[in-house]
């Protein structure tokens, strides 16, 4: 195949509904829920297929979730792929469909005209990701039916790709094994493979538990239990940048660790500021009105201020000028929020905590824990038979 005719797409007599590429064996990464783990056990698949004899790319068809990137829309997983791995891809590529708040109001206008063109572009970049690659990792975007009303669900996109599906759904027996049902039922009417199952975030004095039960289960329903991944609470844990960006709050002082400060602990500084301090473990997040001198001093002063990743002055409240002075000159990160301490605590529990490029720590973590949970070679059996 011609890099060439990749790049330049069919021409005006050719609808590409279907990728030219036949011979990169594809994995489609679906979940029965939101935050069940799509992409952390795509990333994780992507670091141990990547043995460095094998080629692996990389693509997101349809997201939800986008970063700039020189002027275009991509999609925040497929950024965070190609930044951990730098997978030789051209980012465009590995995030064909951005679903911006117009999208679907545009394509139910006028679908006709714009379905195949949508698809033309999906199977292009398809093949340009998938362009002399051994494996390719597709990530979905949530359960099998996601994606319906554009007519592109899931399982469509699996189906048009050819390629064999995992299900990721998260620890348990009952709701997991209905929703897998669920979602395997889509998947089998569009016609998509599916490889087996990943059971995620399962406490880890239940991991024996969860696969004798959930394997009997799947095996009911046909279905392979490719693995077991035990919780792992760092990977729960948001950074303060994260924290920043949900609640859009002002950095007071300047902090060139904002990214790596992790937040483990949140302390409500409604007491006196020696009963906080008393509250101060590694990784604690206060948060706290503007005018709490009386708190902010302390801390400030405190032999425990190096284990604060930081401390959130809500209100709109902005503390006196001895106090800003001292906050200028502090290690500790100082935010104002314009929200109530409720507010701004109601907006970090909604929060969806994804890894981001910077998170080394959590990246770790990720690839060993995938890397000795998942039987890898059954995955790579399913491609026995040809595409």
């Amino acid at each position: 195949m011609d890099i060439q005719s990749i790049f330049d797409g069919p021409n005006d007599s050719e609808t590409l509904n279907k990728p030219r590429n036949k011979s990169t064996k594809r994995i489609f990464i679906a979940a029965t829920r939101m935050n069940d783990g799509k992409t952390t056990t795509s990333l994780g698949l992507y670091s141990a297929l990547n043995d460095g004899e094998k080629k692996i790319g990389y693509i997101k068809p349809v997201g939800q979730r986008f970063v700039d990137v020189n002027g275009e829309k991509i999609d925040e997983d497929s950024f965070l792929l190609t930044k951990t791995f730098d997978v030789s891809v051209p980012i465009q590529a590995m995030s064909p469909i951005v679903v911006d708040k117009d999208f679907t109001k545009n394509y139910l206008d006028d679908s006709a005209s714009i379905y195949p063109k949508i698809v033309n572009r999906l199977c292009r970049s398809f093949d340009r990701a998938a362009y002399e690659k051994d494996y390719i990792i597709i990530e979905g975007t949530g359960h099998a039916g996601v994606g319906s009303v554009f007519d592109l669900s899931n399982a469509e996109v699996a189906n048009i790709l050819n390629a064999k599906v995992i299900i990721v759904a998260s620890g348990g027996i009952g709701r997991p094994i209905d929703e897998i049902a669920l979602n395997q039922a889509l998947f089998e009417k569009a016609g998509a493979d599916i490889i087996g199952v990943i059971i995620n975030k399962v406490q880890s004095d239940k991991l024996d538990f969860i696969k004798h039960y959930c394997g009997q289960a799947l095996e009911k329903m046909n279905l392979k239990l490719l693995g077991v991944i035990p919780e792992n609470a760092k990977l729960s844990e948001p950074s303060l940048s994260q924290i920043i960006h949900e609640i859009r709050g002002e950095c007071f002082n300047t902090t060139n660790n904002i990214q790596s400060k992790k937040i483990k602990k949140v302390v409500i500084g409604a007491k006196t500021g020696l009963s906080t301090i008393d509250d101060i473990e590694e990784g604690t997040l206060i948060i706290t009105s503007g005018d709490r001198e009386d708190i902010i001093q302390p801390c400030i002063k405190s032999n425990k201020a190096s284990m604060l990743s930081g401390i959130i002055l809500t209100n709109a409240i902005s503390p006196n000028d001895a106090t800003l002075e001292d906050i200028q000159t502090s290690e500790i990160p100082f935010i104002l929020s314009n929200d109530s301490s409720y507010s701004v605590i109601s907006r970090m529990n909604k929060m969806n905590i994804k890894t981001q490029p910077h998170d080394v720590d959590k990246i770790s973590i990720i690839k060993e824990i995938l890397k000795s949970n998942i039987d890898l070679k059954e995955i790579e059996e399913a491609f026995d038979s040809s595409l």
